[in-house]
């Protein structure tokens, strides 16, 4: 198979990759699908082979060896329309979507070429409406949510098709938070602290995340290494923002089910968990913490020993917490057996993150793709096989757990050391994927260099991209009245979709 095979945060250059005819391109693909690889990106370039062409890029993981594979290919802007490959790999399906928005190359057969940012009602006059699938029949009526919600909400439409209470279909329809975050990524390439400001803002609830996968993605492509010190922070941070993540998760479940003890015990305990982030870089939500070739705050004195005191007492705390709430018989019988993913269809699909190992995908970067902290202390992967509202709600009771002993072994590992290197220039004519485990799961930023080493493309994937048609999936044969512990369970982000 013609393959360039690399590793995570592994610069490639660009003239390495392997450029197949289209039918090639696709038989390697499906073949690299059908072996067990997973997909991760698939996107389009078109500035470097001017007006008249595309260039697609397609990367696979082989998750149990750690490696990425990538290959390409050059359509013709003429040429509009390809074989879809989403009825044999279903994985596929948004991606496909997402090109063909972009760059009008149609993936003849795809089963619901629907738009993805674009056709938003009211947002472009000159744009055609949403085509919501009808269902039609008797009894059956719709109801409509959002994308005003009755709270502080990012705006998102919500569709359902219904007999009686039964939802039989529901339609999520994004893209109100479009902010053209890849094109302002080109924009401002020359401007390293204005591009650090986005990656932080590219999902405001996975700022250590996103910030953390440009910043590596920078030193990968300008060979800056950066010290254990700074590696041990950055992953510290990545796990505190997990934990307070899921905690707040688990007190929107219980409010959700009217369980207003759990709901309190749980935001109060996240409360510790970004006050000690607030100690140590002044912003709850990690903002300013991280920067290409380390971190601007270093973890010592008084803010140490905050940090150290809130992760040892949330341990017992967080534990007993879990405890009783999942004690709850009324609350189980809201969570059991609600909202199921299978793992046949969260694997066809392409699910990543908790979702997926709640439905017993065995998938975590910081396992299968290790990187900074992670390469010095393994994680273990943690998996539930029900697939359900309580597997995924208790999955993160389980992370959290991890994730602290996570943090106990990094703070005991903090020797001092330099906090920041110096900034390099970017290698000319390279591709690096850089991944990361963000508290949704996978993210995945792609970034392709010019012959001056400038930013020409910046890919970035989102785990919500995988994970809203998981949620539109789940809901399928339960009550109405269940979509909101399943929306909860998923928790997914609009902007990080919408970009």
């Amino acid at each position: 198979m013609q393959w360039a095979e690399i590793k995570n945060l592994q610069a490639l250059p660009l003239a390495d990759i392997p450029r197949l005819s289209f039918p090639s391109f696709r038989t390697q693909a499906l073949a690299g699908v059908s072996s067990g690889w997973r997909l991760v990106q698939f996107f389009g370039d078109a500035e470097a082979e001017g007006p008249e062409g595309v260039v697609l890029y397609l990367v696979l993981a082989d998750d149990q060896r750690s490696r990425l594979y990538v290959m390409s290919t050059f359509c013709h802007q003429g040429l509009h329309r390809y074989p879809s490959f989403t009825p044999e790999a279903p994985a596929f399906h948004l991606f496909e979507r997402e090109v063909y928005e972009q760059f009008g190359l149609e993936p003849q057969g795809h089963p619901w070429l629907k738009p993805v940012r674009r056709g938003i009602a009211g947002i472009d006059q000159s744009e055609s409406p949403y085509p919501f699938f009808p269902m039609e029949g008797a009894e059956v009526h719709e109801v409509g949510v959002g994308p005003i919600h009755a709270g502080i909400i990012e705006p998102g439409h919500f569709r359902f098709s219904c007999q009686g209470e039964d939802v039989y279909h529901l339609e999520i329809q994004l893209g109100f938070q479009h902010r053209g975050m890849e094109d302002l990524f080109i924009r401002h390439r020359d401007r390293p602290g204005t591009l650090l400001r986005l990656a932080e803002s590219i999902a405001g609830d996975s700022v250590i995340g996103h910030a953390g996968t440009y910043a590596r993605a920078m030193e990968a492509l300008g060979n800056v290494e950066v010290s254990r010190q700074a590696m041990l922070i950055r992953t510290i941070a990545l796990e505190m923002e997990r934990i307070a993540m899921h905690l707040g998760d688990l007190a929107a479940l219980a409010g959700d089910v009217a369980y207003l003890t759990g709901n309190a015990v749980f935001g109060a305990l996240r409360t510790k968990v970004i006050n000690a982030t607030l100690a140590l870089c002044g912003s709850r939500f990690g903002r300013g913490l991280i920067a290409p070739g380390g971190v601007h705050f270093n973890l010592a004195g008084p803010v140490l020993e905050k940090i150290r005191s809130t992760i040892t007492g949330l341990e017992e705390e967080a534990a007993l917490a879990a405890e009783v709430l999942f004690g709850s018989a009324s609350l189980l019988a809201r969570f059991e057996k609600t909202g199921v993913i299978d793992r046949a269809t969260a694997l066809q699909i392409g699910m990543v993150g908790p979702a997926a190992r709640a439905s017993g995908l065995a998938l975590d970067v910081r396992s299968d793709h290790p990187y900074g902290g992670f390469s010095f202390f393994p994680v273990h992967k943690m998996t539930l096989d029900s697939g359900d509202v309580f597997a995924r709600a208790y999955i993160r009771t389980v992370e959290i757990s991890q994730s602290l002993h996570i943090i106990q072994e990094q703070l005991a590992a903090l020797n001092g050391g330099e906090l920041c290197q110096p900034a390099a220039a970017l290698q000319a004519d390279r591709l690096v994927v850089s991944l990361a485990e963000g508290w949704r799961g996978e993210i995945a930023h792609c970034v392709l260099t010019d012959q001056q080493g400038k930013v020409r493309r910046y890919k970035i994937k989102d785990p919500s991209f995988h994970n809203w048609f998981g949620l539109a999936l789940a809901v399928r044969g339960n009550g109405i009245s269940d979509f909101p512990v399943c929306n909860k369970s998923f928790n997914l982000s609009y902007c990080g979709f919408d970009l």
